[in-house]
C-alpha cells in the first residue's frame, strides 16, 4: 500500500500536534487503513498483532469525536488485562494532550474501587475497562453507558480465551444500539466471527498481518534497565565490546537527537539520522558512517530504510520496536555476508510484553544478560589497550621513538616504569598534573 504521512490523514490540529510531540514519523499500516474508516463512523474488524500501532488507530478517531461538554462516557474501550488497560489509557492521554476538557480513566480490578468512583463522579468522557470491573460498576450504577457512541473490543481473541464471552455480551447489550463497534484481534477464530456477526453492523475488515519472519543468525541479548539507566548501560556495552560500527535504533525523531547528543557528550563519534533532516544532511551522515569517520549511527526505523552498510558489528534496540517485523529488519543490519553480528535490546517496565510478542511471533529466544559492572569495563579496556600495543610492536617500526624513551629514562627510571606510565596515560587513567 502507499505510504501515507499523518498530514495525509487530515488530523485535527490538536491531534497533529500531539503526534508531533510523540515523534512518530508516519502512520503504521493499521493506522492508515483504520483511521479513515473509523472517522467515517463505520464498524471495523481489525486483524493486527500487539505492537502494530492499533491503539492510536482507534484512539485518534475516538478522541476527535469526544464532546468535552458531555460529562458522561462517550467511548468505551474493553481490554482483557489491567496492564493493557493502563497502557491504552496512557497512550490515549498522550494523544489527547492538547484537547481541553477530555478526561480518560482506566477501570480495572486490583485497584481500590473508591478511587475509581471518585473519578467517575467528577465526569469522564473515555473509559478503558476490564470486563469484570466494568460489570461491578454497572451493578453499582456508578457508570452510565447511555451516552456511549463508540465501543472498542481490544485484543478480543485474548478476552474470549480468558472466558469473558458472557461478560462482553452483557456489556454490549447495555450500550445503546445506535453506536459504532470496533473489534481488534490477532486471530479470526469462529468465535470472533460469531461475535462480530451478532454485534457489528456491516463491518469493514482491515488486516495487517506479519510476513513469515526470517531471523538471521545473530547473537541476540536483552538487558532489563530503567529508562534513566539506558545511556549508562549503552556506554558500558560499547566500551566492553568495542564494535567498529554500531547502529542504534530508537522509536522517535526526538529520541534520535537525545541519544546522539548524550553519546557525543561522552566522547563517542556518533551522529543521528531521522526524517526531519534534509536529503543532503542524511546523505552526509550515512557517508561518514559508511566510511568509518563516525562509528555510531542513531536512527529511527523510517530513516534507516535503504541503509546498506555491510560491516555493522552491533545493532542496539535502545527502544523496543513497535512491531515484531521492525525487530527483524533492525537486527538484519548486522551479521551480513557470513560475518558475525550482535544485537542488544534494552527493556524497561511494560516493554517486556513487547519483547515477549517479538519472541513469540519470530519463534526465537532472546537471552537476558546483565549490564557489565564498572570493573569489567576497566579490565576490558586494559585488554584492548594491551592488544593494540602488541600489534604496534609487531607491525610497526618503533625505532624513531626509542630515542625519546631513552631520553625520558635518564638515570632515574627503568624502561618498565616509563612504559607503565605511558600505558596508564594512554588508557585515560593518568593523574592530572598539579598546578
Amino acid at each position: 500500500m502507499k505510504t501515507l504521512s499523518f498530514a495525509d490523514l487530515d488530523l485535527s490540529p490538536e491531534i497533529q500536534r500531539a503526534v508531533g510531540d510523540l515523534g512518530f514519523e508516519e502512520p503504521t499500516p493499521i493506522q492508515s487503513l483504520a483511521i479513515p474508516l473509523l472517522r467515517d463512523k463505520k464498524d471495523v474488524i481489525g486483524q493486527a498483532h500487539t505492537g502494530t500501532g492499533k491503539t492510536a488507530a482507534y484512539g485518534i478517531p475516538v478522541i476527535e469525536a469526544v464532546r468535552p461538554g458531555e460529562k458522561r462516557p462517550q467511548a468505551l474501550v474493553i481490554c482483557p488485562t489491567r496492564e493493557l488497560a493502563i497502557q491504552v489509557s496512557e497512550e490515549l492521554r498522550k494523544l489527547a494532550k492538547y484537547q481541553k476538557g477530555i478526561t480518560i480513566i482506566p477501570v480495572y480490578g486490583g485497584q481500590p474501587i473508591e478511587r475509581q468512583l471518585h473519578a467517575l463522579r467528577s465526569g469522564v468522557q473515555v473509559v478503558i475497562a476490564t470486563p469484570g470491573r466494568l460489570l461491578d460498576h454497572l451493578d453499582r450504577k456508578s457508570i452510565d453507558l447511555s451516552a456511549v457512541r463508540t465501543v472498542v473490543l481490544d485484543e478480543a481473541d485474548e478476552m474470549l480465551d480468558m472466558g469473558f464471552r458472557d461478560d462482553i455480551e452483557t456489556i454490549l447489550k447495555r450500550v445503546p444500539g445506535q453506536r459504532q463497534t470496533v473489534l481488534f484481534s490477532a486471530t479470526m477464530s469462529k468465535e470472533i466471527l460469531d461475535l462480530s456477526a451478532r454485534y457489528l453492523h456491516d463491518p469493514r475488515t482491515v488486516q495487517v498481518m506479519h510476513d513469515r519472519l526470517s531471523v538471521p543468525k545473530i547473537e541476540q541479548s536483552y538487558y532489563e534497565v530503567r529508562e534513566s539507566g539506558k545511556i549508562d548501560a549503552l556506554s558500558r556495552l560499547l566500551d566492553l565490546h568495542d564494535p567498529q560500527l554500531t547502529l542504534i535504533f530508537v522509536n522517535t525523531k526526538r529520541r534520535v537527537d537525545e541519544v546522539a547528543g548524550h553519546l557525543q557528550a561522552r566522547g563517542y563519534l556518533a551522529e543521528g539520522l531521522h526524517g526531519n533532516m534534509n536529503q543532503s544532511q542524511r546523505e552526509r551522515a550515512m557517508g561518514r558512517f559508511r566510511e568509518g569517520r563516525i562509528d555510531i549511527l542513531v536512527a529511527t526505523d523510517v530513516a534507516a530504510r535503504g541503509i546498506d552498510v555491510p560491516d555493522v558489528d552491533l545493532v542496539v534496540n535502545y527502544d523496543v520496536p513497535q512491531d515484531p517485523e521492525y525487530y527483524i529488519h533492525r537486527i538484519g543490519r548486522t551479521g551480513r555476508a557470513g560475518k558475525s553480528g550482535k544485537s542488544f535490546t534494552f527493556v524497561s517496565g511494560r516493554e517486556m510484553w513487547k519483547l515477549r510478542d517479538i519472541q513469540r511471533f519470530a519463534k526465537i529466544r532472546i537471552a537476558q544478560q546483565a549490564v557489565p559492572a564498572a570493573h569489567e569495563i576497566t579490565l576490558r579496556k586494559a585488554e584492548l589497550l594491551t592488544g593494540r600495543v602488541r600489534r604496534m610492536i609487531e607491525e610497526q617500526d618503533l625505532s624513531p621513538d626509542t630515542a625519546r624513551v631513552q631520553q625520558m629514562m635518564g638515570d632515574e627510571y627503568t624502561s618498565l616504569e616509563v612504559a607503565s606510565a605511558l600505558l596508564r596515560l594512554l588508557s585515560g587513567d593518568g593523574a592530572k598534573p598539579e598546578r
